[in-house]
């Protein structure tokens, strides 16, 4: 729990799990997750949007559940599991669905897709074979304004198939996260 009486300049070390990693970082006591992520750890692919937690921008998965890090605190979430999207990728290996967001087309400017892949990552994580429906209800939260959502839906679907199926593509996509 935040100290009530804090002063507005006063900081305070907080202990993050993030990406499987036990990280520290010295925060003033009113920051939020975004910015602790962003700015002491240098973990900037979660992305500063609206900060009121009404783009989705900012998403990260806690607990492998989706969470708006512009409107948690560090403090709430800290021994607990904080994914990124840096922590998506397996070394140079894109995770199945950031390759098939690059094979679909799904990615424009890219400041929305970490929140996207990690709020499809939980769906998938919990409906391996979800519905077109089902896929445009749990990505509601999350703004775009380049793709139109066709892409971004078909690319979650892909992903939903192929690992069902197994179907992989022929030979690895390299890249980062995004």
């Amino acid at each position: 729990m935040v100290n009530e009486t804090a002063t507005a300049g006063e900081v305070r070390v907080v202990r993050l799990r993030v990406n499987g990693e036990l990280r520290s970082a010295l925060a003033p006591v009113h920051a939020t997750l975004l910015e602790v992520l962003r700015e002491q750890l240098g973990l900037t692919g979660t992305k500063h949007g609206c900060e009121l937690g009404e783009c989705g921008a900012c998403t990260v998965l806690v607990d492998g559940r989706p969470q708006l890090s512009c409107l948690a605190l560090p403090v709430q979430v800290e021994g607990r599991e904080i994914t990124t999207i840096e922590g998506m990728a397996v070394g140079p290996d894109l995770h199945p669905l950031q390759r098939s967001f690059v094979e679909t087309g799904a990615v424009q400017c890219g400041y929305c897709t970490p929140g996207m892949l990690l709020t499809a990552a939980a769906l998938l994580e919990e409906q391996p074979h979800p519905s077109r429906a089902e896929v445009e209800a749990a990505l509601a939260g999350n703004l775009c304004r380049c793709t139109g959502y066709v892409k971004i839906v078909d690319a979650v679907l892909l992903a939903a198939d192929r690992a069902g199926t197994g179907r992989m593509p022929d030979g690895p996509v390299d890249g980062a996260g995004a």
